[in-house]
């Protein structure tokens, strides 16, 4: 039997069912809104954040979801309410969204607390929205249920299977190599993307969102249904009636977002071959549901954990639709239980244990058998040394082997547009021995981390059959990206971390297997540059910018905003 909470106990309660001044306003605006009392009083209002937008085309149709999910909260007995959110697209949102995700975060926490609200469903998938509203939602720490926007049908191309982002990558080179030229690329623009919904290679949308159900705070599949997929509707139905059930069982996110639930998702990312962007992510929304997660519980799990999706681009063939065909994460999680915590909540059942009681692989080359893994560690590789004190990641399986121990000479780009504009200059001198480096692409620098870590190849490499190079950067990288790219140097180069000492010309060893990157300057020498290295000029002088440059924490701690990261709690409002 179900519990079922009294109207007394509802959070609402105190905006509706008081009897001062307050509460007879709140009614009577209600009656404004088209409502009958029946239709609302003594129910669990449930908050729909809808980050659909028409400039977002991994979310264009969260508009309809939302009914879906305004339907199971109805069935249920509850009373929904849609907000409208922040979109974040990562297609259109310049500098980057990642400039942007603790703002999302921040509207979430801050809508929640103060309305009259008792669950929350939160809808979102693009990049930096699902770390964003779960940041914001772990904060109030309110029952909540997460509904991916799932991954968009597969691409085709004259023959090809296209995989969004990492098929762009492939072809741009092809491009600038001269192997096809105007016509296949106009044709290219029209079969790379052909549906609603985010990027349907392994890339950061697909990464984290597979970590939110991990976590345990979506319905079990989610993660993986395709965005126009029927069964997509009736998933975001599923959620909108278990947001109820939570709310009546009192069942927090606090209660879900546990140390042993972060573990796994570190292990999924891991083991799926995920987004290296997962890493920046998971740390920053564990310390919003108060776990302490670092780059090292990263490093340890990957010593542990095999990646068995064969999906793009960490994979070699297949996408999201046949990842989901193939036993979606269910499936996945069924062959690496030995390495979960199965006695821990999700928002559907008592145990993920239950929870995946009768998963089942269906195509052993999407979902690989243990014993014939994709890559015997898991995808992301954490890197020290004197160029990163403070860690840097790499995602060692979408690189050319031979290049995971590397010895060059740097060619340094003190900006992404001074690289765009000389990459090509026959006076650099650049080789494929080269170790290109990008500075000034940090958390501060960029500003907001931007996703310029996959540098491009230069033109005259690229026509000799070059595809690979050594790149190192304090920027991000797509999740779609592929190469041997270091990312997230910490300290970044604005706040003087070594980046910012370096030179064309200084020899830097990449060593993965030793966990290395090491700038070959002796100490003395680095001791003279940093006295000579001056400070860059801010970014913004006042704005949100301004707040962002004041706040913003390094990559390894998260890329959150230190006000919003440090601990503390906020009382509920005082509604009457």
């Amino acid at each position: 039997m179900i519990p079922r909470k009294s109207p007394e106990e509802l959070r609402s309660h105190q905006w509706y069912g008081t009897g001062g001044l307050r509460s007879f306003s709140h009614r009577a605006r209600t009656r404004q809104l088209g409502y009958l009392p029946e239709e609302h009083l003594g129910k669990p209002v449930i908050a729909i954040l809808n980050t659909w937008s028409d400039i977002n085309p991994c979310h264009v149709h969260l508009r309809d979801r939302a009914q879906a999910v305004k339907r199971g909260v109805w069935q249920a007995g509850g009373f929904p309410l849609e907000f409208p959110v922040s979109t974040l697209s990562e297609t259109f949102q310049k500098p980057t969204p990642m400039l942007y995700r603790n703002l999302l975060a921040m509207e979430t926490e801050e809508l929640l607390r103060s309305y009259p609200v008792d669950g929350a469903v939160l809808m979102g998938g693009c990049d930096k929205s699902t770390p964003a509203l779960l940041m914001g939602a772990a904060t109030v720490d309110l029952p909540a249920v997460f509904v991916p926007a799932g991954p968009m049908l597969p691409g085709h191309w004259r023959g090809q299977t296209l995989g969004s982002g990492t098929d762009m990558w492939k072809y741009w080179d092809d491009k600038r190599a001269g192997l096809i030229g105007d016509c296949e690329m106009q044709e290219l623009e029209s079969g790379l993307a052909r549906s609603p919904g985010h990027c349907m290679t392994m890339g950061t949308a697909s990464t984290l969102t597979a970590a939110a159900e991990a976590l345990g705070v979506t319905v079990p599949g989610a993660s993986s249904i395709p965005a126009v997929d029927s069964g997509h509707d009736r998933m975001a139905a599923a959620a909108g009636a278990r947001i109820v059930e939570l709310v009546h069982r009192d069942r927090r996110l606090s209660d879900i977002l546990t140390a042993d639930a972060f573990q796994d998702a570190v292990t999924t990312v891991l083991g799926l071959g995920g987004s290296t962007n997962a890493v920046i992510h998971l740390i920053a929304m564990a310390g919003r549901a108060g776990v302490t997660l670092t780059l090292d519980d990263f490093d340890r799990i990957a010593r542990t954990v095999p990646v068995l999706a064969n999906v793009r681009p960490g994979g070699q063939t297949y996408l999201m639709e046949d990842f989901h065909f193939a036993g979606g994460l269910p499936g996945f999680l069924s062959r690496i239980t030995d390495l979960l915590h199965l006695d821990r909540p999700t928002v559907s059942h008592d145990t993920l244990r239950e929870q995946l009681a009768g998963a089942r692989v269906h195509h052993d080359e999407v979902i690989r058998p243990r014993g014939n893994p994709v890559a015997a560690e898991g995808g992301v590789a954490v890197l020290r040394g004197n160029l990163c004190p403070d860690g840097a990641v790499i995602k060692h399986i979408a690189a050319e082997p031979h290049l995971l121990k590397h010895t060059g000479p740097a060619v340094v780009f003190d900006d992404y547009r001074t690289m765009q504009r000389t990459i090509n200059d026959p006076d650099l001198g650049i080789t494929a021995d080269s170790v290109l480096v990008l500075r000034g692409a940090g958390p501060k620098g960029g500003p907001g981390m931007p996703e310029y870590g996959m540098l491009p190849i230069p033109d005259h490499l690229l026509k000799q059959g070059v595809r690979d190079m050594v790149r190192i950067s304090d920027a991000r990288m797509s999740g779609t990206s592929y190469g041997a790219c270091v990312l997230h140097v910490a300290p970044e180069s604005y706040v003087g971390g070594p980046l910012a000492l370096v030179r064309t010309g200084d020899s830097i060893t990449l060593d993965v297997e030793a966990r290395l990157l090491r700038l070959d300057v002796d100490d003395e020498e680095l001791e003279r540059r940093r006295a000579a290295w001056t400070p860059p000029p801010a970014r913004y002088e006042r704005g949100y910018g301004a707040l962002y440059n004041e706040q913003i924490t390094q990559a390894d701690t998260g890329c959150d905003f230190e006000f919003l990261a440090r601990p503390g709690k906020v009382r509920d409002p005082y509604a009457g």
